[in-house]
């Protein structure tokens, strides 16, 4: 068994360091930067756990964050830019209005830049922030093949496109299938809201019979999905797929089994949506501002 194990994360290494990404012909790996900044991820992780151990409910916001950068114009990074005169910012857009931990990537991405100037972009910092602030709260690992680029536009009305909270389940498969993921990577990022804490005017007709946790990764998501108690429409409307259901009641029956795997795998593919490489785009020096 232990010879499985490590036989299937080697594939699944060697799978995600060729990922390509077709837009640009240019492909994302692991060790991108082990030349031009080798100490990048072992700064963004120390960075990250300073923040985390005062205040582990991040770890949702975090989660979320990369989320809505990754379904509005891809993983470029755009959820971090601030308005201007001329222009309202993703930030700015009402699904975003909430999105926390945006001090985190600008405290990594100082210290990064100091080490290795006009290297580094946001994108990737805002991916490696996610993965090891859920692992910090002994949630999985999994690994981050990098090279993206940050994106030069960032429109608030575009957020209005991001899988709503009271979304019904044909909304959010269309969604989901849009972005090149499929019902499965919907069942299982779903899982995520084990964590968080949400505003009261998302969930004020779910709230009263909402049971979670919110300093803790874990499947009893979808024990409490399977009760009909989950905080979210979006998270009940799992239950109107035959296949969604399915996985729902495969993880709640088996007290994740294979959650922790599938959901490292479905980050992963997240993590991949519409990213900008090569030339395109830019390395911002400062997350919250195009150069």
């Amino acid at each position: 068994m232990a010879i499985q194990k490590h036989i299937a994360l080697l594939l699944q290494l060697f799978f995600v360091a060729l990922v390509f990404d077709i837009a640009n012909g240019y492909p994302l790996k692991l060790g991108f930067y082990q030349k031009t900044c080798p100490r990048a991820k072992a700064i963004v992780k120390r960075t990250t756990a300073n923040y985390i151990y005062r205040a582990p409910s991040l770890v949702a916001a975090l989660l979320r964050m990369q989320l809505h950068d990754c379904f509005v114009r891809g993983c470029d990074g755009s959820v971090l830019i601030n308005f201007t005169r001329k222009n309202q910012a993703e930030k700015d857009g009402i699904p975003n209005l909430s999105l926390r931990g945006f001090q985190i990537i600008d405290a990594a991405k100082t210290v990064v830049e100091a080490a290795c100037p006009g290297v580094v972009s946001c994108a990737d910092i805002l991916s490696l922030v996610a993965r090891d602030a859920i692992h910090q709260i002994k949630g999985p690992y999994w690994p981050v093949p990098l090279g993206r680029r940050d994106g030069r536009v960032s429109i608030a009305s575009e957020s209005f496109t991001l899988p709503a909270p009271f979304a019904n389940i044909t909304q959010l498969k269309a969604q989901f299938v849009s972005k090149g993921l499929i019902l499965k990577d919907l069942a299982v990022l779903s899982g995520g809201h084990a964590i968080g804490i949400s505003h009261c005017s998302t969930i004020a007709t779910r709230l009263y019979n909402f049971t979670g946790s919110s300093k803790t990764f874990d499947d009893d998501y979808y024990s409490v999905v399977l009760k009909r108690r989950g905080l979210f429409q979006s998270d009940a409307a799992l239950l109107n797929d035959k296949t969604a259901s399915a996985y729902v009641k495969l993880q709640a029956k088996s007290h994740g089994y294979t959650f922790f795997k599938d959901f490292q795998a479905s980050m992963v593919k997240m993590g991949q949506i519409g990213v900008l490489t090569g030339k395109a785009g830019e390395i911002r020096r400062h997350c919250a501002l195009i150069n």
